[in-house]
């Protein structure tokens, strides 16, 4: 078996870039949601939700970063397009969401999602030792279900 600098086989490396390269796409949908729920969020709960939203959409640009390099550590290319990010988007769009109750459904509904892709991504590199990537989706998977958690104490919502 052929391995790449990292000690990571070259055939199972390019087949986690693709998986990782599908996290990203998914990640810039989920930022650019919450660039809009922060923009158009109304009502009562404004000045409670505009703020958190924009905590979400912060951590979720440092994130993007985090997979596009994991992408070139293990010897692939990020995507970078939004032509790319659509063809490989599973997320609802949000589109004019100003309702605080259906911004935070779409918050819930998207972080499931992206856990989802994300629990594939771990059983992929822990089956070929790719510790780097195995702790990566590991400390994302930990955030964002505690998220969940909380955003849906907020709804008054049991799991």
């Amino acid at each position: 078996m052929k391995t790449n600098i990292l000690g990571l086989p070259v055939k199972e490396s390019e087949l986690l870039v693709k998986e990782l390269n599908i996290l990203l796409s998914n990640f810039q949908v989920y930022y650019q949601n919450l660039r809009g729920i922060h923009w158009n969020i109304r009502g009562k709960r404004f000045f409670d939700l505009h703020v958190k939203f924009e905590e979400l959409y912060t951590d979720a640009q440092l994130k993007i970063d985090m997979i596009a390099e994991r992408v070139l550590t293990i010897g692939g290319t990020p995507l970078h397009t939004f032509e790319d990010y659509i063809k490989n988007n599973k997320l609802a769009v949000g589109k004019n969401i100003s309702n605080d109750e259906k911004a935070v459904h779409l918050i819930i509904n998207s972080l499931s999602d992206l856990l989802k892709i994300e629990r594939e991504i771990l059983k992929q590199s822990d089956e070929i030792n790719d510790e780097g990537t195995n702790s990566l989706m590991s400390d994302f998977i930990a955030e964002q279900e505690k998220t969940i958690w909380m955003m849906r104490a907020w709804l008054e919502e049991e799991l």
